[in-house]
């Protein structure tokens, strides 16, 4: 999962897309970059590490430019440690594009070698990312009939784009003497949003992954990109949209609403707090109906993500809530670190327990989710160590038993707690005296009421069932057999 931005504004950008990617640096921890157009030139700097540690002054000021784009990029097991994988990623020709991507492409070893025999276009790392980055440039090529390149051009080339490529993008590009171009995958699995500010000199442009980019930049949200839907802007603000895909629907990952988005967002027309209280109360139904409420003594949340419906299900259930777990802010997610053995270091790192709230109690720990097991053992070893009676657990997430192959780092079956085993048998392993976990069709439902319009939902780590239809067993076992012989795997978090 990344985190992407793009602007046109009537000022120098770069200090705005830095602000925005500090309110996306959540969706991405391990590198972040910057792309700025001024007086007919790219300028571009990007580096491992947070954007606080990317960017410096020197940096900044190497950065000028009205209009630019930004990224933070999300490790997994299957990333480079070089940073030609950070992006943006600029190719120069037809007209030069410097380009950023949220999602995972599921046909790019197809299209590479598409691209390498057939349209003559060569692919330096293993970044899905790049793949698509030559597909939309070569297309644009091929759109293009005169000396410079036009609004319905461009439409043309992305039209043929979601032709092309299957799976997830959400994608920020700048072309040369052009402007910003946005699109979305026509299901919509990765969320994009359009934001307005008006300034005493025009109007200000601005796309981004979530909407508290925008707004925590002073611009108003106006509207989400729909899927399939390309938007563009050009350098003097003036936008043009339109729909580039044959049969778009909206079908969100649930994902985004469970963990990775901020709550203080609105994704797809759905407040992400409000979905994680809804999520919750069904949860709270759940837990009535597998636990003995009188066993239980107060409800705890697993900071930060699962503190929403932690709350409404101890207020739906009528039990005391408290705070057991302090957060350390310094330590990044640890779902979305890479390698298990960091994820286990930082666990500890990251939480401290208050002994006097679990001092002789018993106590309901609630997450958002249960992936591989690790936090979620370490959290319950925490908890007895401070003195809790008996520990249940429960999960605002369904169980985890599929990989997921559009953008999140859990590629193999083998690494899921959930896979083979019932719900006794993670409650085994994890340590707990009752686990309880949603039911799929209660998440999708407190999406559903909040927002009506949704087609579908892209809920395959839970279900198997891969919304763009390419994903089979043979598939999955591939992706699984190159982690394991270490072969180049895509770049899932671009």
């Amino acid at each position: 999962m990344c985190g992407v931005v793009g602007l046109v504004a009537r000022s120098p950008v770069n200090q705005l897309i830095y602000d925005s990617l500090l309110l996306l640096q959540h969706r991405g921890q391990d590198a972040a970059g910057m792309a700025t157009w001024h007086d007919q030139f790219f300028s571009m700097h990007k580096a491992y590490g947070l954007v606080r540690d990317v960017f410096r002054t020197r940096n900044m000021r190497s950065l000028p430019g009205n209009s630019g784009i930004g990224h933070v990029r999300y490790p997994t097991a299957g990333s480079s440690d070089s940073v030609d994988e950070a992006q943006p990623f600029y190719v120069n020709a037809p007209f030069g594009i410097a380009f950023a991507h949220n999602g995972n492409l599921t046909n790019w070893r197809e299209l590479r070698e598409e691209l390498f025999t057939i349209d003559r276009r060569h692919i330096n790392t293993n970044s899905d990312s790049e793949v698509l980055l030559n597909v939309y440039a070569h297309e644009l090529q091929c759109a293009t009939t005169g000396a410079e390149l036009s609004v319905d051009e461009v439409f043309k080339a992305v039209s043929v784009v979601h032709r092309r490529v299957k799976g997830a993008y959400a994608v920020v590009s700048h072309i040369a003497g052009f402007g910003l171009v946005a699109f979305r995958d026509p299901n919509g699995i990765r969320p994009l949003c359009l934001g307005r500010n008006e300034t005493d000199k025009g109007v200000e442009w601005m796309v981004a992954s979530e909407s508290v980019a925008l707004t925590g930049c002073g611009f108003e949200l106006v509207r989400d990109v729909e899927p399939g839907e390309a938007i563009i802007v050009d350098l003097d603000g003036n936008l043009s949209s339109r729909q580039c895909a044959e049969n778009p629907s909206l079908n969100p990952c649930v994902f985004e609403y469970v963990y990775f988005a901020r709550p203080d967002s609105t994704v797809d027309g759905v407040s992400v707090y409000d979905a994680r209280l809804l999520m919750g109360e069904y949860l709270a139904e759940n837990v009535a109906k597998n636990l003995r409420l009188a066993d239980i003594d107060v409800v705890m949340p697993i900071p930060d993500s699962a503190r929403p419906s932690a709350m409404q299900l101890a207020a739906h259930l009528n039990l005391n809530y408290r705070e057991g777990f302090i957060k350390n802010r310094y330590i990044g997610r640890t779902f979305i670190m890479p390698g298990q053995e960091v994820r286990k270091k930082s666990v500890r790192q990251k939480l401290s327990a208050i002994p006097m709230e679990f001092q002789g109690k018993n106590v309901l720990l609630v997450d958002d989710s249960i992936v591989r097991g690790t936090t979620s053992r370490q959290i319950v070893d925490m908890a007895r160590a401070a003195g809790a009676n008996k520990v249940f657990f429960a999960s605002a997430a369904p169980p985890v038993r599929y990989p997921n192959v559009y953008g999140i780092d859990m590629p193999t079956q083998a690494e899921l707690i959930a896979t083979g085993r019932d719900v006794e048998q993670v409650a085994q392993e994890i340590g707990v005296d009752g686990l309880v976990y949603q039911d799929l069709s209660d998440l999708e439902r407190a999406l559903s009421d909040l927002n009506p319009r949704f087609a579908g939902y892209e809920s395959s780590c839970f279900n198997g069932q891969y919304v763009t239809g390419d994903v089979d067993g043979a598939y999955l076992e591939r992706l699984a057999e190159g982690r394991k012989n270490g072969k180049p795997v895509p770049d899932v978090t671009d």
